[in-house]
């Protein structure tokens, strides 16, 4: 597939509008995202992708906290680090789409991008609406091979990776003096 039909067809998922639903505060579910992507109800995994893709999909974050909305219902959800996971990536062209946990696409661009100082220590892409994916580690290796065997380090130490004609920070890098 080219890389401009695969844009338009990421472009075109479709999810409910929660930024425009504003409803009632309904109390706290014991629903939890794990650090691993991994959904659980009550203590007990939820095993079914469908299931928590239709959660996924009526996710919402506002002032730090997640919410799963309806037009008629807010509920409170713990998120022990982000709500998705970036699990994969591959170059086409000149961007690198990222795959998530969920098997949802996003381009790493302008759009999406990647920050590598977090509040939560880790590096995070901008999914969709505000809502972050945690890259996983192999993916954070791929992504600095390609750079280190594109372009060195910055005179500051800075490691970059390019995607989608954007420019990402990807490493500070130590140096030491004499260097």
């Amino acid at each position: 597939m080219r890389l401009d039909e695969l844009l338009k067809q990421i472009g075109d998922q479709s999810f409910p509008p929660v930024e425009k639903w504003t409803p009632d505060f309904c109390g706290d579910l014991d629903m939890v995202i794990h650090r691993s992507g991994q959904w659980s109800y009550q203590g007990s995994p939820i095993g079914r992708p469908a299931m928590v893709r239709l959660f996924a999909s009526i996710l919402k974050r506002e002032e730090g906290r997640y919410f799963l909305v309806t037009p008629v219902e807010k509920v409170g959800i713990r998120v022990e680090a982000t709500p998705f996971v970036a699990v994969s990536a591959e170059f086409l062209g000149d961007t690198w789409i990222v795959t998530n946990n969920l098997g949802e696409q996003q381009p790493l661009d302008a759009s999406h991008p990647l920050e590598i100082n977090d509040p939560s220590g880790e590096p995070v892409m901008l999914w969709r609406r505000n809502l972050p994916a945690r890259i996983h580690q192999n993916v954070m290796y791929q992504w600095q091979t390609r750079a280190l065997e594109t372009a060195q380090p910055d005179s500051q130490g800075h490691l970059w990776l390019n995607s989608g004609e954007s420019r990402f920070l990807l490493a500070k890098l130590d140096r030491t003096e004499g260097e």
